[in-house]
């Protein structure tokens, strides 16, 4: 079980922080916490969100919920009845409990949290996943739940490549000093994939020394940035003629385009050992 990390250490924004919780295995649960309030999204488990609340004498005001699974909704009947906080989730997915129901365009807006979030429709991971994006204080920020992952993006299990590229492609286009708090610790194996599809990316090379030291001391490798993620992640570098070259050895067949590049890099992650 790791502690609650110390107020002290964990400020991205001013007047706020942004703090990774630690569940299941490789799960983080972010949470938003501002003059004894707190946001959290996608809690798979309660625990972790409660003991913070504990530690720290915190009120609960809202619960994210990015897609319907239970690694990122198992936590929200136990917190629900212990908190009362209000729900925001996906209109069209299936949930435990949901307040309120967004769809691209919606607006969640948290002035206690110093939080101002839109909502993207993000398919492809799952049929109905969204994102939202927008800022803490001044710092710009992104939930991205499974769509998004540093050096990664999730698998396909309701949508299509066209979809999840789609969905990538708005992700990409937001501000690069964005904040991407992504729901997994995947970036190691993440990053020795890249390496195989993208050798020569010295930044890369930069970002897996970085990773490497922070998992060696047990800390999040995350949050990335849209920056970062624009130099390094293969998935949102399909345009790249080295990427491309990469994936059409690997499939061992011409690809006529930046979606089937992207298919093609999809399935390479999806074998890769």
């Amino acid at each position: 079980m790791m502690p609650v990390p110390p107020a002290s250490a964990d400020s991205r924004a001013p007047g706020a922080a942004l703090l990774p919780l630690p569940a299941f295995t490789d799960n983080y649960i972010w949470a938003v916490v501002r003059d004894g309030q707190a946001a959290v999204v996608d809690p798979g488990q309660a625990e972790p969100v409660l003991r913070l609340l504990q530690a720290r004498g915190i009120t609960l005001r809202a619960i994210l919920l990015t897609h319907h699974h239970g690694d990122h909704v198992g936590g929200v009947l136990e917190l629900l009845r212990a908190t009362g906080a209000r729900v925001y989730g996906p209109a069209s997915e299936q949930l435990p409990h949901c307040d309120v129901r967004l769809a691209e365009g919606d607006r969640v807006s948290l002035p206690e949290l110093d939080l101002d979030l839109h909502v993207l429709d993000v398919p492809g991971h799952t049929a109905g996943h969204i994102a939202f994006h927008g800022k803490i204080g001044d710092t710009p920020v992104l939930f991205c739940g499974d769509t998004l992952f540093m050096a990664g993006c999730g698998r396909l299990f309701e949508g299509t490549p066209a979809q999840m590229s789609e969905s990538l492609a708005k992700l990409a286009a937001l501000p690069p000093a964005t904040q991407v708090c992504c729901a997994h610790e995947y970036t190691l194996a993440n990053l020795k994939w890249a390496l195989a599809v993208e050798p020569e990316n010295t930044d890369l090379h930069q970002v897996t020394q970085r990773a490497r030291l922070l998992r060696e001391k047990d800390l999040p490798t995350l949050p990335s940035s849209i920056g970062q993620e624009l130099q390094t992640n293969p998935f949102l570098r399909t345009r790249h003629s080295e990427i491309a070259q990469a994936a059409a050895a690997w499939a061992g067949q011409p690809l006529s385009s930046p979606v089937e590049v992207f298919a093609a890099l999809r399935r390479w992650k999806n074998e890769f050992k």
